[in-house]
């Protein structure tokens, strides 16, 4: 399924996906959260939403937001039919701003929201021994004008944030996992 999503991927021209270390990550820190509430802030095409959902059992939950409908209607077409995921079209900021369910146990942010921006809001709704996982801090071709500026105050609110461990594995894209007390 993945080598399909990579093609439409691809095709589409999107140039943000997951690259294949992440994703291997991803899907171990998924399987180690039997019975998880996960959230993905965006999904993309949905190449980091495969791999999650590939680390995920059988009774976890996904939810996978992106204000892209173009971009998010490729994991929509591969990864729509699976009853562990529901796909979010909608800003990822607003989303944050307004969601009212339980903790999760698995949060990647993968967009601005939850990350350079309405960080406070993704970290609120981690629950306790949850784990935070961001990538794209360390210098990547593909970054959009103004990434470069805002990882290192991002690392530092992260360093300095109380609740949190955290691991920067400069590796891959650059990778940050936090796990909150």
């Amino acid at each position: 399924m993945l080598e399909h999503i990579l093609a439409d991927t691809a095709a589409l021209g999107f140039a943000m996906a997951s690259e294949p270390a992440v994703g291997a990550l991803l899907a171990t820190l998924a399987a180690g959260k039997p019975g998880a509430l996960a959230l993905e802030i965006g999904t993309g095409t949905g190449v980091g939403t495969a791999w999650l959902l590939h680390g995920l059992d059988a009774t976890a939950r996904l939810i996978s937001i992106d204000n892209d409908a173009r971009a998010q209607a490729v994991a929509a077409r591969h990864l729509g039919q699976d009853p562990r995921l529901s796909l979010v079209t909608d800003d990822g900021g607003a989303w944050l701003e307004a969601y009212a369910g339980p903790p999760f146990d698995l949060i990647f942010a993968d967009s601005w929201p939850g990350k350079f921006t309405h960080l406070n809001h993704a970290l609120g709704l981690l629950a306790p021994g949850g784990l935070y996982v961001i990538d794209d801090l360390l210098p990547q071709p593909n970054w959009p004008p103004g990434h470069a500026e805002r990882v290192p105050p991002l690392l530092g609110a992260l360093a300095g944030h109380p609740d949190l461990h955290i691991a920067t594995l400069l590796w891959a894209s650059g990778v940050l996992i936090a796990a909150r007390r």
